[in-house]
């Protein structure tokens, strides 16, 4: 099972690796070389080796014969059906061209989006980061030297320092061992949040968080609106774009509901009332930006426009999440510094002070 997990991170090919593919077969494609050339082009110029192997089996595959979209359909872990669903059109109704450049469009944004919400954990990551770090060396090390420093004065102690070497003692006995346990503890809870039955239930908890859960909330409205308006504006059923769309998301809980309106679709419903009813994820200016979509028969122009609108609020929100992070995290250190100096500094005061007296 570790092997195996261990040979799965060599078969990765990032989203940037499908972005830089897409764009170039795209710019080939338009100048009119064939695209058994232009496959052949890009195996050698690809630098990640697992992406390299399957671009050769899929030249391999169209030098004899076969259309694109079957041969990207044998490899779903590098190309999903968002992407193989728009090549097997384009290849269809003669524009794999267009196409392909509508697509590395689509991902580039995709990749833009993945970036915006990665740069608002950025800092505020790397200063939580190090005050953990450089508590642990404090906790571990510095602390536990002070426990009989201070145990020799022989003064009533502050009652911070009484918390501070409480503090020390439990460090300097335990120390390694609550830190193993935390850390123990944090992976024990990861792996219970991925199992089938606690996953839906993290997901929808996720949502309901104070500005994390609008974050995630708006990230996949945005793949929502974008993804499903591409298949639409591809000439892909409404039905097989939900359903194709659904699998683009990250969120199980919007996901499912994905899945919901598909199924509603075949019975005769239109996916904005639908939406109206049960479906408190999706706020009202979806559900009614999209009836009225789909009564002017513009619904693909609308869907795309709405996935615009959402990745500029995921961008102001990515903003404002640094904004109101990052002078937390500053403040809660100046008080935990703050508190450890006072707790040093008020003891020695006193015993110079009894000294000249």
């Amino acid at each position: 099972m570790i092997l195996t997990a261990q040979l799965n991170i060599f078969k990765r090919v990032s989203h940037q690796d499908r972005l830089l593919f897409t764009k170039h077969l795209a710019t080939m494609m338009k100048a009119g070389i064939p695209i058994s050339e232009a496959l052949e082009t890009l195996v050698d110029q690809s630098r990640n080796p697992y992406f390299r192997k399957v671009l050769g089996l899929v030249f391999e595959d169209v030098k004899n014969g076969k259309n694109l979209a079957t041969s990207f359909e044998k490899y779903p872990g590098v190309f999903d059906q968002f992407f193989i669903s728009l090549i097997e059109i384009g290849e269809s109704s003669g524009t794999l061209g267009e196409n392909l450049d509508f697509l590395a469009k689509q991902l580039g944004k995709d990749y833009s989006l993945r970036k915006k919400v990665q740069a608002a954990f950025t800092y505020p990551g790397i200063v939580l980061f190090a005050t953990v770090g450089l508590g642990g060396f404090l906790s571990l090390y510095i602390l536990p030297k002070l426990v009989d420093f201070f145990k020799s004065f022989n003064i009533e102690l502050p009652l911070s320092t009484k918390i501070l070497i409480f503090f020390a003692e439990l460090m300097k006995n335990y120390g390694i061992a609550i830190f193993a346990g935390a850390f123990i503890l944090i992976l024990i809870l990861r792996m219970i949040s991925q199992t089938p039955k606690v996953k839906p239930v993290w997901h929808t908890l996720i949502l309901k968080l104070p500005l994390m859960g609008k974050l995630v909330t708006y990230v996949q409205l945005a793949r929502f609106c974008r993804n499903l308006g591409t298949l639409i504006t591809s000439g892909v059923p409404i039905t097989k774009s939900l359903d194709i769309t659904a699998n683009t998301l990250s969120n199980l809980r919007f996901k499912r509901d994905v899945l919901v309106l598909s199924k509603a679709l075949t019975k005769g419903k239109n996916v904005g009332e639908t939406m109206r009813k049960g479906f408190p994820e999706f706020p009202p200016l979806v559900s009614r930006m999209i009836s009225v979509g789909e009564k002017t028969g513009k619904l693909d122009e609308t869907l795309l426009y709405l996935g615009d609108f959402f990745e500029d609020e995921v961008d102001d929100i990515s903003r404002n999440l640094s904004t109101i992070l990052e002078p937390a995290l500053l403040i809660v250190i100046g008080l935990v510094v703050g508190f450890v100096a006072i707790s040093i500094i008020s003891p020695i005061y006193q015993l110079t002070g009894s000294i000249r007296r």
